[in-house]
């Protein structure tokens, strides 16, 4: 494990108190999220919030490593089973995608580790951060908590280059052992 992540868990659990295998594992793999969900909660579906093309703006273009007004995929969903179990922001370059990959994408419904399955895409997930987070409106109405949130960022590499970029959020009340 990166030695960052290492520290940034160590971090939220002075903050926090103990956190659980299950919400360390979800904070610090570097495999399919939705897989894990799979196993803790049984099957899970994405339910899309927002789904659009966009220009990338100065924060966007520095996280993808594109140009400013470059066209992105910009997809905010809800990962859930019996309740939301992560909020997920993903930022997707349009020109490092092949049609079958963006058609997929853009019927949102589907996980993004899925798609790279279907569409067998070799890919790593190199973490960048993890953090404990204050809860925004939005994730307080999802989540019905005010509770502190669990933040990762990472990267979906694929051909040295970052093919997505996600933000993945839960509440720290979430996965308890």
């Amino acid at each position: 494990m990166d030695p960052k992540i290492f520290e940034g868990i160590k971090q939220i659990e002075k903050e926090l108190g103990s956190l659980s295998s299950a919400q360390k594992i979800l904070l610090a793999t570097d495999g399919s999220v939705t897989t894990i969900l799979d196993v803790l909660k049984g099957h899970v579906n994405i339910r899309t919030l927002v789904q659009e093309f966009r220009e990338a703006d100065e924060e966007a273009a520095s996280l993808l490593n594109i140009q400013v007004g470059d066209t992105i995929n910009y997809r905010v969903v809800v990962i859930e089973g019996e309740e939301p179990l992560i909020y997920a922001v993903s930022m997707i370059p349009l020109e490092r995608l092949d049609n079958d990959f963006k058609e997929d994408l853009i019927r949102a419904d589907i996980p993004i580790g899925r798609i790279l399955r279907k569409h067998d895409i070799e890919s790593r997930r190199e973490i960048k951060t993890v953090s404990l987070e204050k809860p925004e409106p939005e994730m307080v109405e999802i989540f019905k908590t005010k509770a502190p949130m669990l933040r990762r960022t990472y990267n979906i590499i694929h051909k040295d280059q970052v093919l997505i970029w996600l933000m993945e959020t839960f509440p720290h009340t979430l996965f308890k052992d």
